[in-house]
């Protein structure tokens, strides 16, 4: 089959690898119909996240068509269209039980892990391959694929496996009451559904920052929201006070991650080295934004490692934090309402769709921030059969 390979920092390319095969009773093999580019596969892109390997296959957000079952699987049968969330889980443990599935505790075996398994994530989430491919083996399969009604289309659906529901969780953990002043930190896909899920739990003002112009755009339109583009900001704490009554924002939201622009000295010791898990430029900007007795929602990607965070100006402040990766499933179902009523549209976001034989360039364009890039989708060579959108494959 077709998938990507990666190779090294800066270096991934679609090639020939083996096909997927059923390694055990409860899996399921999926033909990928859709598979995104999230911005957290840009940390691995970028060589940021440990024990990424030569030849491993990235991609955490995919839909597709059950092609193979094993001998255990109850719920899924070959020609279902299903919608794969990122966690990797077993439904059965002290937190599945939760719905805390994303820190499955049996799908993981590294001795440290905090979270649970999550496809196509270096060997720190598990070694799945993942499925920007044309095949991908599905574990436990019973529990963790979502079967696609038939309204609703791949190119939503593919945006429901993490982008969608993390932006939501994003809005949700923030505890948002009616009438609040919300801060999203991040433009991108995250950031852009955490702005616009703000309203639906009843924000009063949404508040974006990013320093990409055209993102800013983006989310100005889609959200609809205010923007702050931080370039043009001297102190970020400062000016959110002055345009909220010199209180600070009820809740600020962290959708940016390791990989923020920051301070020269933050980008130093934070991107170009593993000394610390990331640049937490964002996360000190919430810290500090909020107002005392606020709430900061976490849900861009850090490293377990050390990392520098203003908590005594949490403590004093009397914040509520709340952080943690999506648990895909538990949001489906009502995101699936929400779309049909028209709240939400996730397919708006996808600004590229590019064959899986392209994948190189997808990354790069993405990566560069080229052509106004906010979501790519790639097109596996197999993915005719699929029923998706009216748009060209490539756009």
């Amino acid at each position: 089959m077709l998938a990507t390979n990666y190779r090294g920092p800066y270096r991934i390319r679609a090639s020939q690898k083996p096909d997927p095969v059923i390694e055990h009773p409860g899996d399921a093999i999926v033909r990928v119909t859709r598979a995104c580019i999230c911005g957290s596969d840009l940390h691995l892109y970028h060589g940021l996240v440990p024990d990424t390997r030569v030849g491993h296959t990235f991609g955490h957000e995919f839909v597709g068509i059950v092609e193979e079952v094993g001998s255990a699987v109850e719920t899924l049968k070959p020609g279902d269209r299903v919608l794969v969330p990122f966690n990797i889980f077993c439904g059965s443990c002290f937190f599945c039980q939760r719905e805390l599935y994303s820190n499955c505790h049996n799908t993981n075996a590294e001795a440290t892990a905090a979270g649970g398994g999550i496809y196509g994530y270096s060997h720190t989430t598990g070694g799945y391959d993942g499925g920007q491919a044309e095949y991908v083996r599905v574990p436990m399969a019973d529990v963790g694929p979502y079967k696609i009604p038939e309204d609703i289309v791949d190119d939503d659906a593919v945006l429901l496996t993490d982008a969608l529901p993390t932006g939501y969780q994003a809005a949700e953990m923030g505890d948002i009451k009616e009438g609040d002043t919300v801060v999203v930190f991040g433009a991108g896909p995250v950031g852009i559904f955490a702005a616009r899920s703000a309203w639906l739990f009843g924000a009063g003002r949404v508040i974006v920052v990013d320093h990409v112009d055209y993102r800013l755009d983006f989310v100005r339109r889609y959200a609809p929201c205010e923007i702050i583009n931080f370039r043009e900001v001297n102190d970020m704490a400062m000016h959110i006070k002055k345009m909220t009554d010199w209180l600070g924002a009820d809740v600020c939201i962290d959708a940016v991650g390791c990989e923020a622009a920051g301070s020269l000295a933050q980008t130093i010791t934070g991107r170009w080295t593993m000394l610390q898990a990331g640049s937490a430029t964002a996360l000190f900007w919430a810290i500090n934004s909020v107002r005392k007795g606020g709430n900061v929602s976490i849900v861009g990607v850090y490293g377990p490692t050390f990392n520098a965070v203003p908590i005594g100006n949490a403590l004093n402040k009397g914040l509520t934090m709340r952080m943690n990766q999506a648990a895909v499933k538990r949001h489906v179902p009502h995101l699936i309402e929400h779309i049909r009523q028209g709240h939400l549209n996730p397919k708006e976001i996808i600004t590229h769709r590019v064959p899986l034989e392209e994948v190189s360039d997808a990354y790069h364009i993405f990566s560069s921030k080229y052509d106004n890039c906010i979501k790519t989708v790639l097109i596996p060579p197999r993915a005719g059969s699929a029923r998706a959108t009216a748009s060209s494959i490539i756009s």
